[in-house]
């Protein structure tokens, strides 16, 4: 059986409903357990449970909350080294565009790197010109059809990651699927 952990912080609720739409995208892939913690609820024990996990936090001046920084720093520093070579992502929402939100994803897998993640960019597009290499992103509330759909997309690769990589089943692989993309331009 497939893990996946959708750990979040949210302020707003924005990046909640972020976090609601990566797991939907992650229960798409066959035999898939997902859990939908918010960084206020989550114990160390659903980090140690998980295969993959996307961690999502609203921009905070350019980077990951506090709140997020903090779990890491005080709940999961005693269980470092058992939980490396996991997989993860990251989704961020912030105020407006150009708010920051790729840099905060960038500072999310920073602190993945450091705990022994296993990290990935996404090359697929949600839609014509919109792209979720560093993470999903979005601007306020996920509204908009083409942000929903690059929180699926990243639960989804999520899920097909960790079936691949951690359960073998190459079936899994997104580059030996017949998935429709777009081309870049």
């Amino acid at each position: 059986m497939n893990r996946i952990l959708v750990l979040y912080d949210s302020k707003s609720g924005n990046v909640a409903k972020m976090a609601q739409l990566v797991a939907e995208g992650a229960k798409t892939i066959a035999d898939t357990e997902v859990r939908v913690r918010s960084v206020d609820e989550a114990k160390a024990e659903d980090v140690l449970w998980c295969d993959g996990l996307a961690v999502g936090s609203p921009t905070n001046m350019g980077i990951l909350s506090w709140k997020m920084k903090r779990f890491w720093d005080e709940v999961m520093l005693e269980h470092w080294m058992k939980i490396d070579g996991k997989i993860a992502c990251a989704f961020s929402s912030s105020g407006g565009w150009g708010g920051g939100m790729e840099m905060a994803c960038q500072s999310i897998l920073t602190v993945m790197i450091n705990f022994g993640f296993l990290v990935f960019g996404v090359t697929d597009y949600a839609a014509q010109k919109f792209t979720l290499h560093y993470g999903a992103v979005a601007s306020k509330e996920p509204r908009e059809p083409e942000t929903q759909e690059a929180c699926r997309i990243l639960g989804k690769r999520l899920a097909e990651w960790t079936a691949v990589c951690v359960h073998g089943r190459k079936d899994e692989h997104p580059s030996g699927k017949m998935a429709t993309r777009m081309a870049p331009g």
